[in-house]
Order: C-alpha cells, then structure tokens, then sequence
C-alpha cells in the first residue's frame, strides 16, 4: 500500500499574493523566492529531492478548480503511478493528467469533501 510521505506544499488564494507573501517575509522570517513563495528544504534525506512549499495564489486562479475552496495541498508520495492506481481502485476523482517537469511528476485528485490535492513525486537531486 503507497502512504504519503509529508507535506509538499501548501497553497491558497490571496487578494493580494505579492504583498501577503512580503507580509510574511518581513513580520515571520519565511523567506521568499523570485517567484514569490518559499520553500522549506526538508533535512530528511529519505525523499531527496523533497521540500515544502509555502505559496499564495491570486484570488481568482483556476488552479485549484474543480474545487471551490481557497486553498489545495500537495502531498508527497514514492511511487506517483502506484499511488494513482490506489486512488482509482478507491473510486476517487482523478483531475487531468501526470505532468512530468524539472522537479518530478505530478498529479490531481479531489477529496470526498471537493478538496483538490496535489501528489507529487520528487525528482531525485
């Protein structure tokens, strides 16, 4: 049975992502990328490749969508194709196909509850 390795990321929706996330940088210290969020390194070197990430989104993305919620979360997994079958044996929604890009394989399935949840298998660094 595949099981989920942690959190990989956190995602919600802000009116104002850039400034929310200066927000944070100055008054908790979290400290930002270029591209506007952040990513905490995880110091277990068991899923190497593996972090966290911290992002705001623009209030009106579609990335989270089918779900109507203002926020999705990414979860780590070992074996993304071995993961989904689990999924689909289960009977859940499957949203879109595996992405392959520079830091692994992605896939989207919704909740019982209308939750989007990202799985992601880190590439190997």
């Amino acid at each position: 049975m595949q099981h989920v390795r942690g959190i990989g990321g956190v995602f919600f929706k802000a009116e104002d992502p850039k400034a929310l996330a200066a927000w944070y940088e100055k008054v908790l210290g979290i400290p930002l990328e270029k591209w506007g969020g952040a990513v905490f390194r995880w110091k277990d070197r068991a899923v190497p490749g593996a972090g966290t990430v911290w992002s705001p989104f623009k209030a009106d993305t579609s990335y989270f969508a089918p779900s109507d919620k203002p926020y999705m979360f990414n979860f780590v997994v070992e074996d993304l194709d071995a993961m989904l079958a689990q999924v689909r044996e289960a009977g859940a929604t499957v949203v879109g196909d595996v992405v392959s890009e520079d830091n692994g394989k992605f896939a989207w399935i919704v909740d019982p509850e209308g939750n989007k949840l990202e799985l992601w298998e880190p590439r190997e660094k």
